[in-house]
């Protein structure tokens, strides 16, 4: 009995000593985690976010248009003057000046990227807003005749430019932050969102200018886009332009877009191209692309249709008429399926190169040369 009594002791005190050491093992897992965590995470989307916006905002501007309109000349009736009761009054100028969209800067010298949309109209002139309330002229405009984006100049240097990302490495729920003056009042706004649709296809425009574009290949981002954030950069969370803010979804809320980075690399590209000249080439015809399938229901060349020749033109200069269709542009195919290909390739030469045509006028295949002129707008 005593030996009984013995063993039944130890083997208490060993239940004892191994429930004990494994005690804090069981606290430990049962310890909630540490909100620290998640607090952490805040501070540090909020110091990238605050960071970037540091960085990027004395490099945005906004875009001003000044302009003198006229309104139209109305009828009165003067009750004092029976034989000639309606008297006419001839209508008012007035000088309109208002903020429109937004750009940001490319180049210590003054050089800017916006939408074309923004600064369309070319009877008007064009002011740049900076970040520290210094206003300037736009002395030149370069549009872009392939995607809604314009280069503008202004008399600056010592200026700080963006640095452009890859908007070929976007990806779905990054961070993307849209700098810009909403309704052409709220300058240096900053909004905050993700990518959040890719390769969209919009039309895009401006409620100032009434200008209207298909644009294809576009950004979606939910980062609040507003009228006037046009021409403004899309960044990404090292500080880089991924994207042009260019339009809304109308009726929608949190759907704006960007065009991707990589069309205003292929823009600058062009323009230094042509040895930073404003000035590009031109040929002097609007045209009509004609798909193969027309082609052949009309019984007629593929290619560009000319609708109109513009009157001391390169195209006139070479004897191209309305009605002609341009079949081959320096020896390379004017095919149907791309409404911009004369246009590309258009650009992709200099002023003053000479280029040979092929013609299709009325079943004839003629041979055309012309030499490149500079269009200035």
């Amino acid at each position: 009995m005593k030996k009984l009594l013995f063993l039944l002791a130890i083997l208490i005190i060993v239940l004892a000593i191994a429930q004990k050491s494994r005690l804090p093992f069981t606290l430990q897992q049962a310890t909630p985690p540490s909100p620290k965590i998640e607090k952490q995470t805040v501070v540090y989307e909020e110091s990238v976010i605050t960071k970037v916006v540091e960085e990027s905002l004395p490099s945005v501007v906004t875009v001003g248009i000044s302009k003198t309109t006229s309104t139209s000349d109305f009828f009165e009736i003067d009750p004092f003057d029976p034989f000639s009761p309606f008297r006419r009054i001839p209508g008012r100028q007035q000088k309109v000046e208002q903020n429109i969209g937004s750009g940001f800067i490319i180049s210590q010298d003054g050089l800017i990227i916006t939408n074309k949309h923004v600064v369309s109209d070319t009877d008007a002139s064009y002011k740049v807003l900076t970040n520290d309330n210094k206003k300037y002229d736009i002395v030149k405009i370069y549009r872009d005749p392939l995607n809604d984006l314009a280069i503008v100049k202004i008399n600056v240097s010592g200026l700080k430019p963006l640095k452009l990302g890859n908007s070929n490495n976007l990806k779905l729920g990054q961070m993307a932050i849209a700098i810009g003056t909403p309704l052409g009042e709220f300058t240096n706004t900053v909004t905050v969102g993700i990518i959040s649709g890719l390769g969209r296809g919009i039309t895009a425009g401006s409620p100032f200018e009434g200008y209207v574009e298909k644009l294809d290949n576009v950004i979606q981002t939910d980062a609040a886009i507003n009228p006037g954030n046009s021409g403004g950069p899309l960044l990404n969370s090292k500080g880089q332009v991924v994207g042009v803010n260019v339009a809304i979804a109308q009726e929608s809320q949190n759907i704006g877009f960007a065009l991707p980075v990589n069309i205003v690399k292929t823009l600058i590209d062009n323009f230094n191209k042509q040895g930073g000249s404003f000035e590009r080439p031109y040929i002097g015809v609007r045209y009509k692309i004609i798909d193969k399938e027309t082609a052949v229901l009309n019984e007629i060349a593929e290619g560009a249709y000319v609708i109109e020749v513009l009157d001391n033109s390169p195209a006139q200069k070479a004897g191209i008429q309305e009605e002609d269709i341009i079949i081959e542009f320096d020896g390379q195919r004017i095919k149907g399926d791309d409404d911009q290909v004369l246009a590309k390739k258009i650009l992709q030469k200099k002023i003053g190169e000479r280029v040979n045509l092929k013609i299709w006028q009325n079943g004839e295949i003629l041979e055309k040369q012309l030499t490149l002129e500079a269009f200035n707008e």
